[in-house]
């Protein structure tokens, strides 16, 4: 991670001398040589990055540049503020009295910052002089690749096989697997199986290519391992000598001189009439298929290869006729069995004493299916003795023994293989999620907005950074980095996790490196250079270094008891250089004013606590990018809100109603005034409507994301005006003022890439631009109350994923017809008190996954032909008709038979006060 620091800092060095050329002065220079000094330096770093075993010596030398990079960008984010601090200085009176007030106290702190220049450039340099002193930089090129090779061959997860008893859970896989490899079909065929680290990809491919029906049907059969070999002719030369066996003596003479192209001729020649398998295990990278895929000749006699891989882009990017098995955790029940073969294997019948059960299952649970860690905790559990005692001090260090204990080394290095195999900017950005804590569902949006504000994101030209990091999100779930854990109607993902191991092998590298933190109050005291902090649970009893105080930039406190204790003055006064303050249902009643000295600071959540009002002064904040203030009491933001540059995203309102796929539109506050002059806004959610906003807001070019609320029958063609100037906006949000109508039919040109949309009330008729709204993927009308048939309506809508109706509709029949909603997932039928009959054709809705009904009092029947809705896999129905429910329970009754094919039907109903929720599938 010194080369991830070290990369970081030379990036925004390198924006710094283009873009503020002209603010550094006689600094200029002196930054200059810091920056070439660490290029000197990066090179090096590299090679002592990739290295699993440093000495004493280097492990010294590479803590010092990581410790310098976060020194040098400090002082630079001191002296860029106090630059631009001048540069903006206000004009007229009362700014050159300021100026006079303040002139003592700012020619200090430049002259301070000014001095540490010349000190921290002396410090680069002795640091880049010690690594030639010692020559660590003299390695040559035979030393690397040794180095690189053992690291692999050592860590390579085909170094790592399960034991043919410790193999659980594998079943239904083995089958599938064999049924691909002996299907009849002729074609030759690609089967990838993908997956994280330690999930027994491996075992389970040398379970079937063992397999001995394998064995008879295929002519020939060579297994590789992908990560130990370097070079393409190495792995067709192993090939080579795999499909030739015991017949070395037939293998050619000149075999270790032959090329690429002669040793793919060869195997082509050699293959061309025979059935043939081949595994190539752990592949990393597309690129080396696509070089060796023309050795392996398509002859249509039914041959296979088999893919192992973590990288979900390389199992699906290998070309036509290929199948990808997605290998799973091992359930609960399977990895408690496999964990007790390996941790009670001389206890009776493999049985774990009653005593030990929960801690023995609380440490199976933290290892979440994943079988390399469930067989070396076990074993390591095994090897110690069956006390209460001993078990608990295993239970509260597994963090530590992950790290250090030599007995789980190998799950360590298989499953760091692939953190050390990411680009700099990914390892960054995976490492922030151990802000969060184990098992913390993170939601993709905040993630991604928190990315940015910690600058991990690299501006390209003609897309946002949200963009970028959205791209970044997903290269770590490909690279089964990250796990997703919940996705929207779309597909798309909403949150996602990091699995308990890989985040305790993550959060000690980020603690090595002093990167990022958790604090739980059981230390009493935090020490050394802690660059960003998280504190949960007993986090009222926290206490800071001053070392920690200077360098911290980012502090999430979780919600927890700390009621009063917590003191958000003393985090604005110690946090100088922050840039992250995420406090999100943290019970804080008030904000210093002392908060905007954070100069720095880029993201404030507040989401959830308890504060009424903001600081005059919060245009002082002049980095800031999101401000999230929903579910607060704030019912007004300062006017200064207006003048913050670089705001990005602002949040504001209630939630009131989490139902909705979309999330209902929130009870808004009024907008800052001038809020419109902020160009670069992207979210704007959720404000009042008013006059001079509606007429404004149109200047919100780059707007995304729009949520008005109270909107009056005037208000509607202004707003129509001022919407048809976002090209940009991606979702909208539109509520009437209680009683009054929605009044959007003066929009003739809306937003061409608006993907989701939420209107709540009352509509004479659908707005007519609607049908031409070709990304929409999700739609959400409430209170509509509309006479004609919305369905038919609506149908032209292709793209729709998602579509709720809520007191939409007043007429008796939802009639869907064949053909239309060919990619709804999701449907929700709310409250719609006229509704008698629900159809769907035989073809209609043939994506629907999802089906909520919830309080139609006169539908008493089942929908009408949902037996046709084969993709079904959730009927939720919440007060329903006592008939409707009936007809459910009543074995005899023939809607029975219609609802078979459904896994999970839900009723939810409310007996005297109480919701009862009950499971009939």
């Amino acid at each position: 991670m010194a080369d991830g620091a070290v990369n970081f800092l030379l990036d925004k060095l390198t924006t710094i001398l283009l873009q503020q050329a002209a603010l550094l002065g006689d600094a200029h220079d002196g930054i200059e040589e810091i920056k070439l000094e660490l290029e000197t330096m990066r090179s090096f770093l590299r090679d002592a990055e990739r290295r699993m075993e440093r000495s004493e010596l280097v492990e010294t030398w590479v803590r010092q540049v990581r410790e310098v990079a976060y020194e040098v960008e400090d002082i630079i984010d001191e002296f860029m503020h106090l630059l631009k601090g001048r540069e903006n200085h206000i004009s007229g009176f009362k700014g050159i009295a300021k100026d006079f007030v303040n002139l003592p106290k700012n020619i200090t702190a430049r002259r301070q910052i000014s001095s540490k220049l010349p000190k921290i450039k002396a410090k680069v340099h002795a640091i880049s002089e010690r690594s030639k002193r010692y020559d660590f930089d003299k390695f040559d090129e035979g030393t690397r690749q040794n180095m690189a090779g053992e690291c692999w061959q050592h860590y390579g997860e085909s170094s790592v096989l399960f034991d043919e008893d410790e193999i659980v859970g594998m079943e239904e896989d083995t089958k599938q697997m064999l049924e691909w490899l002996l299907e009849a079909e002729q074609r030759r065929a690609i089967i990838s199986v993908v997956g994280m680290g330690g999930l027994g990809k491996t075992t389970l491919v040398t379970r079937v290519y063992s397999d001995q029906r394998i064995k008879r049907h295929f002519d020939c059969c060579a297994w590789i391992s992908v990560s130990q070999t370097y070079g393409i002719e190495d792995l067709l030369r192993s090939i080579v000598r795999e499909f030739f066996g015991t017949k070395e003596a037939e293998l050619p003479s000149n075999l270790e001189s032959m090329n690429n192209m002669q040793l793919m001729s060869m195997l082509i020649g050699f293959l061309h009439q025979k059935r043939y398998v081949v595994v190539m295990d752990d592949v990393w990278s597309i690129d080396i298929w696509s070089i060796m895929r023309g050795a392996f000749p398509n002859n249509k006699h039914g041959s296979r290869i088999i893919l192992t891989t973590r990288n979900e882009n390389v199992a699906t990017s290998v070309g036509i006729g290929y199948r990808v098995h997605r290998l799973e955790p091992l359930c609960e029940n399977d990895a408690w069995t496999l964990f007790c073969k390996k941790a009670f294997w001389n206890e009776p019948g493999r049985r774990c004493p009653a005593e030990l059960q929960p801690l023995a299952q609380a440490i199976m649970k933290k290892c979440e299916g994943l079988p390399l860690a469930i067989v070396a905790i076990g074993g390591l559990m095994c090897s110690r003795s069956k006390t209460i005692g001993e078990w608990k001090k295993v239970k509260e260090s597994l963090n530590w023994q992950l790290s250090n204990n030599p007995v789980l080394g190998k799950v360590k290095g298989i499953l760091l293989l692939s953190f050390r195999d990411l680009p700099f900017y990914l390892k960054h950005c995976f490492l922030y999620c151990c802000m969060f804590h184990f098992g913390y569902q993170i939601k993709r949006k905040k993630l991604i907005r928190l990315w940015v504000a910690e600058g991990f994101i690299k501006e390209r030209k003609g897309i946002t950074m949200e963009e970028v990091a959205e791209e970044y999100l997903t290269d770590l779930i490909f690279l089964s980095m990250i796990q997703v854990t919940e996705t929207n109607a779309a597909g798309r993902v909403k949150t996602c996790r990091v699995h308990d191991v890989m985040h305790e092998l993550a959060m000690a590298t980020s603690e090595k490196e002093n990167f990022c933190t958790a604090y739980d109050g059981r230390e009493s005291k935090l020490e050394g250079k802690v660059h960003r902090l998280s504190v949960y649970d007993r986090g009222e009893n926290i206490r800071l270094s001053r070392t920690i105080s200077y360098h911290l930039r980012s502090f999430f406190v979780f919600k927890t008891d700390m009621c009063t204790s917590f003191s958000l003055d003393e985090v604005s006064l110690k946090f100088k250089l922050l840039r992250v303050l995420e406090l999100q249902g943290v019970p804080i009643e008030t904000i210093p004013s002392t908060l905007v000295n954070l100069f720095n600071l880029r993201y404030l959540n507040l989401r959830g606590t308890k504060i009424s009002k903001f600081p005059k002064s919060m245009e002082r904040l002049q980095n800031l990018q999101t401000l999230d203030v929903r579910n607060t009491n704030v019912r007004r933001l300062p006017s200064g809100i207006s003048k913050l540059p670089r705001l990005r995203h602002l949040y504001m309102g209630f939630n009131n109603d989490q139902n909705s796929e979309t999330s209902n539109i929130p009870n808004s506050i009024q907008a800052p005034a001038g809020i419109w002059n902020i160009r670069g806004l992207q979210t704007l959610a959720c404000i009042e409507a008013e006059e001079e906003s509606i007429q404004q807001i149109g200047n919100l070019t780059e707007l995304r994301r729009l949520e008005i609320k109270r909107l009056r029958n005037v208000d509607g063609p202004k707003l129509c005006t001022s919407i048809q100037k976002m090209t940009n906006l991606l979702r909208l949000g539109v509520t009437a003022t209680n009683g009054e109508k929605l009044q959007l039919e003066a929009l003739s040109l809306p937003p061409p890439f608006l993907q989701k949309m939420e209107l709540v009330g009352q509509l004479n008729r659908l707005p007519h631009w609607l049908g031409s709204l070709a990304n929409l993927s999700h739609l959400y009308l409430s209170m509509s109350c509309l006479q004609d048939d919305i369905v038919s309506s609506l149908h032209g809508l292709s793209a729709l994923v998602f579509l709720e109706l809520k007191k939409a509709y007043n007429g008796k029949l939802l009639h869907f017809k064949a053909g239309w909603f060919p990619k709804l997932n999701k449907l929700n039928i709310v409250e719609l008190a006229q509704l008698d009959s629900l159809v769907v054709e035989e073809g209609a809705l043939p994506t629907i996954r999802e089906l909520n009904l919830i309080y139609c009092p006169e539908l008493k029947m089942l929908p009408e032909g949902i037996e046709h809705l084969t993709n079904l896999k959730k009927l939720h129905l919440e007060q329903m008709p006592e008939e409707f429910i009936g007809r459910l329970r009543d074995d005899a009754n023939q809607d029975q038979a219609k609802v078979q094919h459904i896994p999970t039907i839900k009723l939810v109903y409310l007996r005297g006060q109480n919701r009862v929720v009950e499971t009939l599938r």
